[in-house]
């Protein structure tokens, strides 16, 4: 039974750490949620470590300086893991043959930044390509400006490696966009080879679970996409909690606490995920009502 409540800190004694998810928890795109800040800090000296796993095509250090140049003290974070971090280090480490990649990105330099350190070649043609890198869309983007690349790949029988898997992202005033995991599961969905990176999937959380050194039981997930977050949290044997004022947030305006559980868990059946093993409004209400 999902458990509502009004702050992180009525329950940070239940777990050594905590994972936030970044967008739709943290911040907005573009600035942190009200009061997050101030949160973080009580979280923090409450007792738990903390870190972040987000699903972004850049690597952990731009994540980083992006959180910090909002006014978050990143200090507070013992790990800042990510998609793009993630795939980084396959390729690093030799876990995946491909040399020469076409990069469909949110913004130009984005790709040739990530890649800084691997020995790989980033092509302007998919036709020279040995696989797509899929890492990022402009906010403002029209899915069918990719249809001609993802349709070569098919043809090609290369592969997509999608290193933000999110369907679509909140941005300030309540906007939602798509993201680059609306194109990749599209893919999929039309015969192609898809790579996934991020959550929902093991690995990550896997890799976070080493990282911290800490058995499944005292880790707590918290993030705004029930399809990514709590899905992967609980997949992973971790406990979950579920911040309702992020990506779907439009979903429980006007909620009375009663209506909130049930618009949860017709939200909750919608995306096919398992209900959070806690809920609560954003990071930084700790006066809501829950």
């Amino acid at each position: 039974m999902t458990q509502a409540i009004q702050s992180l800190s009525d329950i940070a004694h239940k777990f050594d750490a905590i994972v936030l998810d970044q967008w739709g928890v943290l911040h907005d795109g573009s600035a942190p949620y009200p009061g997050a800040i101030a949160a973080l800090a009580n979280l923090k000296a409450a007792g738990p470590r903390l870190a972040v796993l987000s699903n972004s095509g850049k690597r952990s250090a731009p994540n980083r300086a992006r959180i910090a140049a909002m006014g978050f003290d990143t200090d507070l974070f013992e790990t800042v893991m990510t998609s793009g971090e993630a795939l980084w280090q396959d390729i690093a480490q030799g876990h995946l043959p491909y040399k020469t990649l076409f990069a469909i990105t949110a913004a130009r330099g984005d790709a040739e930044s990530w890649a800084d350190g691997l020995d790989i070649t980033l092509t302007d043609t998919p036709a020279q390509a040995e696989a797509i890198l899929l890492m990022g869309l402009p906010d403002d983007a029209d899915p069918a400006t990719y249809t001609a690349t993802l349709d070569h790949a098919r043809a090609r029988g290369i592969p997509v490696l999608c290193t933000n898997p999110d369907r679509a992202s909140p941005r300030a005033g309540g906007a939602i966009v798509v993201s680059p995991g609306a194109l990749a599961y599209a893919h999929i969905a039309a015969g192609g080879d898809v790579r996934v990176y991020g959550k929902p999937h093991a690995p990550v959380f896997r890799a976070l679970e080493q990282a911290l050194n800490l058995p499944t039981s005292r880790l707590l997930m918290v993030g705004d996409s029930l399809e990514h977050d709590i899905a992967g949290g609980h997949g992973a044997g971790w406990a979950t909690a579920f911040v309702r004022g992020g990506l779907h947030a439009g979903h429980f305006n006007a909620k009375t606490p009663d209506d909130m559980v049930d618009a949860l868990a017709t939200l909750a059946a919608r995306e096919d995920a398992p209900m959070p093993t806690f809920t609560l409004n954003q990071l930084g209400h700790l006066d809501d009502q829950a």
